[in-house]
């Protein structure tokens, strides 16, 4: 049996989740952003069917993805130095959340509905969730948004939650220029949330829940404001 959350109960300690369905450890209370900044800051995200109560996860292993084992492939390097895209950030939140939210070929749905829309949204406005975007020239000569991703940043941590393509490499490039952006300013890992081979392709690799929690202890207390991205340069 899991906890169900109300008002401003606190969450159970991560060992208390359980291992079948992996890391589920609590239901209920709402996506506010107090709710959600106190999930994040231990390890543990939401994730439902919409419809249904709000579930929250910290599943072990957990997948991850430091700086510095980025992989870019031979492909993916040299569409990085053709230049034909603009990278930005925060200037499509909310297109970016919905375009990750859109059914994808071979899905059965989505799990980001309007209240999930409207939380992150709620935290975009508050300073700790952004997007990151790819922009690239359609064949009418118009700047589209090819693709890209958006998540939380606390401290020294950036939490991937979403990314989503319309044109080859788009959501790679975001990512790319997202490692290059968050090891210039100390940021010592990224969130994966859970393995996919996607994720494994590009360097990112399981590790312990107890050595994801202690990652998280030194680093999501670091110095530095919540605010917009938007004026940073992503080049």
């Amino acid at each position: 049996m899991i906890p169900w959350l109300s008002g401003r109960q606190p969450f159970p300690p991560l060992s208390a989740a359980l291992v079948e369905p992996n890391g589920l450890l609590a239901a209920g209370a709402d996506l506010s952003v107090e709710r959600l900044l106190a999930a994040y800051r231990r390890g543990i995200f939401p994730w439902f069917t919409p419809g249904e109560p709000v579930l929250w996860w910290s599943p072990d292993p957990r997948m991850v993805l430091f700086p510095d084992e980025f992989k870019v492939s031979r492909s993916l390097r040299r569409r990085l130095t053709r230049g034909d895209f603009t990278v930005r950030a925060d200037t499509a939140f909310e297109s970016v959340a919905r375009a990750c939210a859109a059914p994808r070929p071979g899905a059965a749905g989505t799990w980001i509905d309007e209240s999930m829309i409207a939380a992150y949204g709620e935290l975009h406005a508050a300073g700790h969730a952004h997007s990151i975007e790819t922009w690239m020239i359609d064949g009418e000569g118009r700047e589209i948004l090819a693709g890209g991703l958006y998540g939380v940043a606390l401290g020294g941590v950036f939490y991937g939650e979403s990314m989503f393509t319309r044109r080859t490499d788009a959501s790679k490039i975001a990512l790319a220029r997202l490692v290059d952006f968050l090891a210039a300013r100390g940021f010592g890992v990224i969130d994966c949330q859970m393995r996919t081979a996607h994720l494994a392709s590009l360097g990112a690799r399981e590790i312990p829940r107890a050595e994801f929690a202690a990652l998280l202890d030194r680093l999501v207390d670091r110095p530095g404001a919540p605010g917009s991205w938007r004026g940073e340069v992503f080049a």
